[in-house]
């Protein structure tokens, strides 16, 4: 009797702190939200949780399965999250380090090719072998494809960037986000209106007409304009954010996602744009803002109870999920690796900096989730959204443990002399 009075009292605790929070002014809830932005990371840090794990933890408790601080109808927070989701992928095409993707183009395209598409084999394999249709299981294959370089900043630390094997390591992230993204693209469009060979064939002819288009045309155009105005920060801006709208709109003609469209954006303008005070500003807002909103965001779509049922009830599912990764991964890199002479230990390293699954697969996991055939399904169910979640929170915290174990073990152990050597 007690114990079901305790348990009433606690309800009823969670019920009148609920409706307090939910009658807070609208500036008072975006304070608490800057706060959790600034704050959660940081908090988290010295436990070696990943900031976007904790941003989407702190969504999950703040969300409508949880404290409801932000109401069950939310449309400011999900225009944050969508503008972040889109500058989060055109963040990750200016990241990409183009001089270093060229420098090691030959040995980059064939790791990328093999990183992309052995851990997309078995992940389809894993999804088709769980009752997931042959369009649905290649989308979450091409969801492994892609990676994060979540634990290139240990590297970096170290000094050994400019090393053969990190540097193919980083240009084939160019190779796997685009290749995923192109894959995930097609079967996004063939679920919405069927599948047909003309329709494929057309589709395919739209993606390979597209993606010069805007990597090369826009970028070139882009940076025309960009040169003329490079003294005005605030046209600078702006010219930026057309190149993003412009590849968003061509992406969408041809029934491309958008954050296909936007990652393209990012490598036009990566290529066509000098360093300048208004692109580091735009990542800066980005980075502060809009991609921790997107997180956030995303934690609100997270039901604890589901989450539990879905570690519990499909243990099988997401640990074939996790293999198919870890295995793909693995195999992408000791093939790679004994073709380009590299150390057991290198091998190790580039391994590990392919394994943390973050932006790209959250990004394209929930345009999955929130794509409709013409019978009203969704393409992923909630059961997958919540293994993608698992994953996540798995490989960010693995990858760079195994980075940190490897680098610790190899880096210092190279020569400076052997800097750059064989770079093909």
């Amino acid at each position: 009797m007690s114990d079901t009075l305790a348990w009433g009292a606690r309800v009823h605790i969670l019920d009148f702190i609920r409706i307090h929070l939910l009658s807070l002014p609208v500036l008072a809830k975006a304070a608490v939200v800057l706060a959790i932005i600034v704050g959660v990371p940081r908090l988290l840090r010295p436990l070696k949780i990943p900031a976007p794990v904790g941003l989407i933890l702190a969504g999950l408790v703040i969300g409508p399965h949880g404290l409801e601080f932000i109401g069950q109808n939310h449309p400011i927070a999900d225009f944050f999250g969508q503008v972040g989701k889109l500058l989060l992928m055109f963040s990750a095409g200016l990241e990409v380090d183009l001089a270093l993707f060229k420098k090691a183009k030959n040995r980059s395209i064939g790791f990328g090719i093999l990183t992309t598409f052995l851990p997309l084999l078995l992940g389809t394999g894993a999804a088709a072998l769980y009752g997931y249709h042959a369009i649905a299981a290649v989308v979450i294959g091409s969801l492994l494809a892609s990676h994060t370089l979540l634990g290139l900043s240990i590297v970096t630390r170290l000094g050994e960037t400019r090393q053969e094997p990190i540097t193919i390591t980083v240009g084939a992230t160019v190779i796997s986000d685009t290749l995923s993204l192109i894959v995930f693209a097609v079967c996004i469009s063939i679920f919405q209106t069927g599948f047909s060979v003309r329709a494929l064939g057309i589709q395919l002819l739209e993606i390979a007409i597209a993606v010069p288009l805007i990597v090369f045309g826009v970028s070139r155009l882009g940076a025309w304009l960009l040169r003329r105005v490079e003294d005005d920060e605030s046209a600078y801006f702006v010219i930026m954010l057309a190149m993003l709208v412009i590849a968003g709109t061509i992406a969408a003609r041809i029934n491309l996602p958008d954050i296909v469209g936007a990652f393209l954006a990012g490598l036009a303008v990566n290529a066509g744009a000098k360093p300048n005070p208004a692109k580091e500003k735009l990542e800066f807002f980005g980075a502060s803002i809009f991609i921790p909103m997107f997180f956030i965001v995303t934690g609100f779509l997270i039901s604890p109870v589901t989450f539990v049922d879905t570690i519990i009830g499909n243990f099988g599912f997401v640990l074939a999920i996790i293999l198919a990764l870890l295995i793909g991964k693995g195999l992408a890199a000791e093939i790679a690796g004994r073709l380009f002479g590299y150390t057991t230990g290198m091998r190790g390293l580039i391994w590990s900096l392919t394994l943390p699954q973050l932006a790209a697969t959250l990004a394209a996991t929930l345009v999955a989730y929130d794509t409709l055939n013409s019978a009203g399904q969704r393409m992923l169910d909630t059961k997958m959204l919540n293994v993608v979640l698992v994953l996540m929170f798995t490989t960010a915290i693995l990858g760079p443990v195994l980075t940190e174990h490897f680098a610790i073990k190899v880096l210092p152990e190279v020569q400076p002399s052997e800097q750059g050597k064989q770079l093909a």
